[in-house]
């Protein structure tokens, strides 16, 4: 989405342009701005005008992934659900750590859970494997609504062994993640119960794309001292299982890209997102 200009005569022309993927086809879409630029009110409404095709095609694609997710979970017996579950809990615990600096290896992090052998790495490392494979299973089993006070259980319960001096507390100092300076520490309260009230008053937008932003805005704040993308990431996985969509494991391979599409904003951050999704649900969406 960008504004172009042309020259025609003496004059000068505005239009928005949007360009999107189609059927395998690049599509580019524009409307006629004027002479001068709208007010920034006027340029979001169309820019909602003009997403709408696309938008519509990818809320059919996300809509039919969901369908299939559904339909195949169905029909699942107890016994494999449970499985599948831990199977999920083993590579999501892997990837999320991984992504942090976690030394512990994915068949490492298969033999903590499941055989309860420690492996010769960081005993942190080992600790916040089991906690968060735990976090993890509980909040699928136990639906509770995203407030603040489960944020903080959720980052006190993963990281009190390892982590006892900043575990389940906000942030009382300045943090840089790279290039990036978060929020200044005073203001987290504020900036978190705003993201609450926030999850609160759009559980209208689709599941995906709510997610994507939610995870976009809680980074952006970086409430905690340590573990806001693990925190973050179960949060974005909480939202999509509870509307019932697939949920999403960021890897570790993918990392690089998954830290650039945070340096944009949070509109490119969320289409970043919705095709990663898309990408690894493609089967749910080309079989209808």
């Amino acid at each position: 989405m960008g504004i172009i200009k042309r020259k025609k005569g003496k004059g000068e022309f505005y239009y928005l342009q949007y360009s999107f993927r189609k059927n395998n086809k690049v599509i580019t879409k524009e409307k006629y701005l004027g002479k001068a630029i709208p007010s920034k009110e006027e340029l979001e409404k169309l820019e909602k005008e003009l997403m709408k095709e696309s938008t519509d095609e990818l809320h059919s694609k996300l809509n039919t992934i969901k369908h299939h997710f559904q339909k195949e979970w169905k029909h699942l017996p107890e016994s494999a659900k449970e499985k599948e579950l831990k199977e999920i809990a083993i590579a999501f615990t892997y990837n999320t750590n991984a992504i942090e600096g976690s030394t512990i290896t994915l068949e490492e992090t298969r033999e903590i859970l499941e055989e309860h052998i420690a492996p010769n790495r960081p005993l942190r490392d080992i600790k916040e494997t089991e906690a968060h494979a735990k976090v993890f299973l509980e909040m699928l089993s136990k639906k509770e609504k995203i407030t603040e006070e489960l944020l903080l259980k959720w980052h006190h319960e993963i990281f009190f062994n390892s982590k006892p001096d900043i575990e389940g507390r906000y942030r009382y100092y300045l943090v840089r993640v790279g290039d990036y300076i978060a929020p200044d520490w005073q203001d987290v309260k504020k900036l978190m119960a705003n993201l609450i009230h926030f999850i609160q008053e759009n559980k209208d937008m689709n599941p995906v794309e709510f997610a994507g932003r939610i995870h976009y805005k809680f980074e952006s704040i970086h409430p905690f001292g340590d573990g806001n993308g693990r925190v973050g990431r179960l949060l974005m996985n909480h939202i999509l299982w509870y509307t019932g969509y697939p949920m999403i494991i960021i890897t570790y391979k993918k990392r690089k890209a998954y830290y650039k599409a945070f340096k944009h904003d949070e509109d490119h951050f969320t289409q970043h997102f919705i095709r990663y999704y898309l990408s690894i649900h493609k089967k749910r969406y080309l079989n209808k």
